[in-house]
């Protein structure tokens, strides 16, 4: 079984590369996307996980065991959110899940204007979102987690990439 991680900040591409994988490969390739379970407002996360970040350990220890659980012998499985590299590690270790997690990354200039004009959701551009993706980047270089850089790179080509390593490569 291979399952493929895809984490970054918004605007880096991750969800488009996902969309294009389930329209030309779906019937063969399972696709999760961590989002689907609903974000509750950040007070919910703070009463309930004591924090985002509780709330987002708590929810990726979730979904490595719901992946756990629904694998299928020789049927990859992509999944797509934001969480901290740390934390999928931790949970995928947790369920004895090896994975393959990609950074999908781009230079802020990029992610701005992603969120601006073609999101059309500018409050995300913002220094928060920024150091976010700083965050996750430097948090996979310590790691040793691939990094996707989509600045310059089509979608196509991206999902090429990512569907090359679902299929083992």
């Amino acid at each position: 079984m291979t399952l493929v991680v895809l984490t970054g900040a918004s605007g880096a591409g991750k969800t488009a590369i996902s969309d294009l994988i389930a329209a030309e490969h779906g019937a063969d390739i399972d696709i999760r996307f961590f989002d689907s379970i609903g974000v509750p407002p950040v007070e919910e996360m703070n009463a309930l996980f004591g924090s985002p970040a509780g709330w987002q350990q708590a929810m990726t220890a979730e979904w490595m065991a719901r992946l756990a659980g629904t694998m299928q012998p020789g049927r990859p499985v992509l999944f797509e959110g934001q969480m901290r590299i740390g934390f999928v590690v931790d949970a995928a270790a947790a369920m004895g899940l090896a994975c393959h997690i990609i950074l999908v990354d781009c230079d802020d200039a990029t992610r701005r204007h992603r969120l601006t004009s073609d999101r059309n959701q500018p409050e995300l551009a913002n220094d928060d979102m920024m150091n976010w993706a700083a965050f996750l980047r430097r948090e996979a270089q310590s790691a040793g987690c691939e990094i996707l850089d989509t600045s310059k790179l089509p979608i196509a080509e991206a999902a090429a990439i990512v569907l090359q390593r679902l299929r083992g490569g």
